[in-house]
């Protein structure tokens, strides 16, 4: 249910900024040929006036560095897909009109961590912007809740035990 729940977030995301970033798998399945064809979400991208400010907030909290691609562009595999960082100029550039920074307050990046209470005591020198500390939610996960520097609610968060 949590993988449905992320990959329909993850979903509105690319939508919402309009991300041409969606691989569609093209090898279909031996009962059904449509069936290899659903969409895989693949990237979520935030769109920011400083593209710099977010690869060095996300950089710790995501215990890696970014992998630039020019100044404008900079990414984070996360396992599961890409977190990217896209600049807002760019952006006008490419897609007139298409996003807005720092302008996010529907979306939530949610990723799969061991220990949200360790994660939690980790990042304290990290966060500026704690949302709800270590909480069980009542759809059954362990959260934590903060924003990122341009005010993107993340979580990260494991199954209850």
């Amino acid at each position: 249910m949590i993988s449905v729940r992320l990959l329909s977030i993850s979903a509105v995301v690319l939508l919402a900024i309009g991300s041409p970033m969606l691989v569609v798998s093209q090898a279909p399945t031996s009962a059904n040929p449509e069936a290899g064809r659903v969409p895989v979400l693949f990237n979520t991208c935030l769109i920011t006036d400083n593209v710099k400010r977010l690869v060095e907030f996300y950089e710790p909290v995501l215990q890696q560095k970014g992998k630039w691609s020019g100044n404008d562009y900079a990414e984070f595999a996360t396992g599961a897909g890409v977190l990217a960082i896209f600049s807002a100029r760019a952006q006008e550039k490419y897609i007139p009109g298409s996003a807005e920074a720092a302008k996010n307050r529907s979306v939530i990046l949610e990723f799969k961590v061991a220990n949200p209470d360790q994660e939690y005591r980790r990042l304290q020198g990290v966060v500026k912007t704690w949302v709800k500390p270590p909480t069980t939610q009542p759809w059954g996960t362990r959260s934590i809740y903060f924003r990122d520097p341009d005010g993107n609610l993340v979580d990260f968060y494991s199954p209850s035990r």
